[in-house]
């Protein structure tokens, strides 16, 4: 029978975590971080903001869910990067979410700060999960 090393003491497991941990100190992904967090926000508050929030409800309560989680991804990815890389990927999902829905859920009360808010919160969101995304891939393509 051969001897096991347990995996939480695995040398390539302290070097990924090392990896991650340094490109989450990257300006880069800080930017991007911070960038996620403020378009979450954003997101999440637009239908009060611009004033759509009475005449369509629907996407209402739909952009604050998706801002509310864009804005828990961005505390996750501050807090442990190296534990939540994995999935950046839902940033960019929910950011082209919050463009396509616009169109989706407002029905006839399509106005152009509707619009505006949706198309550039969701275009944020969409830029800085590629960023988040980037800087994984790049740290993980660097010391490959």
């Amino acid at each position: 029978m051969s001897t096991r090393t347990p995996i939480a003491g695995h040398p390539d497991l302290t070097e990924i975590r090392q990896r991650y941990e340094a490109a989450a100190e990257t300006p880069t992904a800080q930017v991007a971080v911070g960038m996620t967090m403020l378009a979450g926000l954003f997101v999440a508050l637009s239908p009060w903001i611009t004033g759509f929030s009475a005449a369509t409800p629907s996407l209402a309560l739909n952009n604050l869910v998706i801002g509310l989680a864009a804005a828990v991804l961005a505390l996750s990815f501050a807090a442990a990067y190296q534990h939540t890389h994995g999935i950046a990927w839902t940033c960019p999902v929910l950011g082209a979410w919050t463009v396509v829905s616009v169109f989706v859920m407002s029905g006839t009360a399509l106005t152009a700060t509707t619009v505006l808010s949706n198309v550039i919160g969701g275009a944020v969101l969409v830029l800085a999960g590629a960023g988040l995304m980037g800087s994984a891939m790049t740290s993980r393509s660097r010391n490959t």
